[in-house]
């Protein structure tokens, strides 16, 4: 498991509302809370020039990692929970689909394009996959132990039946804040 990997199941919330604000389980994009229809609060994944942002990890030093990662074109892939998705009525990515890559201030790093989108249970997920996540698991079975224990942590157990999100991507525009290819 990387070092990457154990801050982020170190954090700790003092409440639903932080956990809320400031988690994202295994590289899903950032959910903010915001006022929905009729003022209640709910949630949305914010967007720049038009594409879904991701953000992923969570804030700090893991976040910046990751980022580091995808610019470098080791991280092409990441998981998420089916059901987030639908807790927040968001829909699952689209193969062709741009996300913008932000770091802890929403700021635009790079943009990515969706290159698969697989739902598989926690217990399919295959090695290829687990290895383009690119964060140093040297197994399938380290890859499992490291998510579970994760999601886990976060107050969202899974189990060998739970769907998980198998996303991934290639890297589109880098650097300059990697608007170059933003709108197209």
């Amino acid at each position: 498991m990387s070092t990457a990997r154990r801050s982020a199941m170190d954090v700790s919330f003092s409440s639903s509302i932080d956990r809320t604000l400031l988690l994202t389980v295994m590289g899903r994009p950032m959910r903010h809370r915001a006022s929905g229809p009729g003022g209640n609060l709910g949630e949305m994944w914010p967007q720049i020039g038009g594409l879904r942002t991701l953000a992923l990890g969570t804030p700090g030093e893991l976040r910046a990692n990751l980022n580091t990662l995808v610019l470098a074109g080791v991280k092409t892939a990441t998981a998420g929970l089916l059901d987030e998705y639908a807790e927040q009525g968001e829909e699952l990515e689209q193969v062709g689909e741009r996300l913008a890559l932000v770091d802890d201030h929403d700021a635009l790093v790079g943009v990515v394009q969706v290159t698969g989108v697989e739902v598989t249970r926690f217990a399919e997920v295959r090695w290829d996959f687990a290895r383009a996540e690119g964060e140093g698991d040297r197994s399938i079975e380290e890859w499992r132990a490291g998510h579970a224990a994760y999601w886990a942590r976060v107050g969202t157990p899974v189990t060998d039946d739970s769907e998980i999100v198998c996303v991934r991507f290639r890297l589109v525009s880098a650097g300059d804040g990697g608007a170059g290819d933003l709108g197209t």
